[in-house]
C-alpha cells in the first residue's frame, strides 16, 4: 500500500533499509550466535544520522517525529530485531530527555546522542518492580546539591554500552509510584557499574545487563524537570515508544513473510511448488492480511502521537498490543510453512520466531497494554454518559 510519504521519510525509510540490507543481514546469524553487541553497525547508524531521527534539528537532529522513527525501526527489524533494538534502545533513553529535560540538559545530551556518539538507555525495571513501575526500590536521597542512587536496575537494553541513562529512582517512597523521580547519569559516574550480561532467548545481538548503583553520587542538575515526576515521565515516555515496538513487530513479520513466501516458490513436494497448495496459499494470505493491517494501525497511531493530541495512552497500547501479537503469530506461521527447514539456525526463520517473543513482554506486557486499553475505554464511556 501507498502511505503517501514525504520524501524526507521515503529518505529515512530508504537509508534504513540500505544499512540493513548491506550491515544488518550479512552478520545477523553470527552476531545472534556469538550474542554479540553490534558496534560496527551503530558506528555505521551514526554515520548515516540514523540516530538523529526524532531529535529536533536544533539539537542536531532530524526533526522528525514518532511516525519517521516507526519507519527507521521498522526497516531496521526487518534485518534484524537484536540490532534493531540496539538501535532503538538509544532513543527510549533520549525521550525522557527530550520531552521533559531542561534546555541545559538538552543541549549537553541531545545532540551526542542525535549523532550517535553516546548511545542512550532507559532504567525502570527492578527484580520486584516491572509491570508495577510504583514498586521501585532504588532511591536517590538529597544530600545538599547532590542525590545519592542505591539500587539494581534489571534488563536494562543497551546497559553497559550506553554511555548516557535515563534512572527511574524514588525520592519518596511514603508516595509510591508519586514518589518517583527521574534522573541522567552517565557511565562513568563512581559508584554506577554493571552486572552479568544476560543469556536471552531472543534478541541476542543486544545487550542487556543490570545496573547497580552503590553509593552513586549525581548533581541535582541531572534531576529531569522536579521530584515525583519519574512515573509520569515514563508513562510518557512509554507512550511515545510503543508504537516503535509496534513497528519492530511489522517489520519482523514482514521479513517472516518474505522468508515464508520465497520458501513456498521454489519447495517441491509431490511434483509441485507447495504454493500452489490452498492450505499454504490461506496460511500466506493471513499472513500478508496482518501484517499490512498492523502497519495501518502502526502508521496512523504514529501519526496521530505526533499531531500533539492531549492524550493517546489508549492508542499507544493498541499498536504495541496488536502488532506485537501479529508478529508472534506470523514469525510461527512462517516457521510452519518452512517445516523442518524452518526449525533449523540456517534458516533466518528460526530466529525470528525466538526473536518475537520479546515484543509481547518488553516496554509493559500486553496484558498490562489490555488493562491500560480497558481502562481508557471505561473512562471515555463515563465521559460520554456524563455528557450526554
Amino acid at each position: 500500500m501507498d502511505y503517501f510519504l514525504t520524501e524526507e521519510q521515503k529518505m529515512i525509510r530508504d537509508l534504513a533499509r540500505k544499512v540493513t540490507q548491506e550491515k544488518v543481514i550479512p552478520v545477523r546469524a553470527e552476531l545472534d550466535e556469538k550474542e554479540e553487541f553490534p558496534t560496527e553497525i551503530m558506528k555505521v547508524c551514526a554515520d548515516a544520522g540514523l540516530f538523529g531521527v526524532c531529535v529536533p534539528e536544533e539539537y542536531g537532529g532530524f526533526g522528525g517525529g514518532v511516525f519517521e522513527n516507526c519507519l527507521a525501526v521498522e526497516e531496521m527489524t526487518r534485518g534484524c530485531l537484536g540490532i534493531a533494538v540496539s538501535y532503538a534502545g538509544s532513543s527510549l533513553g533520549a525521550y525522557p530527555i527530550l520531552v521533559y529535560g531542561n534546555e541545559d540538559q538538552r543541549k549537553k545530551y541531545l545532540p551526542d546522542i542525535a549523532s550517535g556518539k553516546r548511545l542512550a538507555a532507559f532504567g525502570l525495571t527492578e527484580a520486584n518492580a516491572g509491570s508495577d513501575a510504583g514498586a521501585i526500590e532504588t532511591t536517590a536521597v538529597r544530600d545538599g546539591d547532590d542525590y545519592v542512587i542505591n539500587g539494581t536496575k534489571q534488563w536494562i537494553t543497551n546497559g553497559g554500552e550506553a554511555e548516557i541513562y535515563s534512572i527511574i529512582a524514588m525520592t519518596d517512597k511514603n508516595k509510591g509510584a508519586r514518589g518517583a523521580s527521574a534522573f541522567i547519569v552517565e557511565k562513568d559516574t563512581p559508584g554506577f557499574s554493571f552486572g552479568k550480561k544476560e543469556k536471552k532467548m531472543g534478541i541476542r545481538a543486544s545487550a542487556t545487563r543490570e545496573l547497580v548503583f552503590q553509593d552513586c553520587r549525581v548533581p541535582q542538575k541531572q534531576l529531569i524537570s522536579r521530584e515525583g515526576m519519574g512515573f509520569i515521565i515514563t508513562m510518557k515516555t512509554f507512550d511515545k515508544t510503543r508504537p516503535g515496538v509496534g513497528a519492530h513487530g511489522v517489520g519482523l513479520a514482514q521479513a517472516a513473510l518474505d522468508e515464508a513466501v520465497y520458501y513456498a516458490r521454489e519447495r517441491e513436494q509431490f511434483g509441485r511448488k507447495i504454493i500452489s497448495f490452498q492450505a499454504i496459499q490461506h496460511i500466506l494470505a493471513d499472513m500478508a492480511t496482518s501484517v499490512e493491517a498492523a502497519r495501518a494501525l502502526i502508521y496512523s497511531v504514529a501519526r496521530y502521537i505526533d499531531s500533539d493530541p492531549r492524550d493517546y495512552s489508549k492508542v499507544s497500547g493498541m499498536a504495541k498490543v496488536f502488532a506485537s501479537d501479529v508478529a508472534m503469530k506470523v514469525t510461527t506461521d512462517a516457521v510452519q510453512v518452512l517445516g523442518g527447514y524452518g526449525y533449523m539456525r540456517e534458516y533466518p526463520v528460526e530466529k525470528m520466531m525466538r526473536d518475537a517473543k520479546i515484543l509481547q513482554i518488553f516496554e509493559g506486557t500486553n496484558q498490562i497494554q489490555r488493562n491500560v486499553i480497558g481502562l481508557e475505554l471505561s473512562k471515555e464511556y463515563a465521559s460520554h454518559r456524563r455528557s450526554r
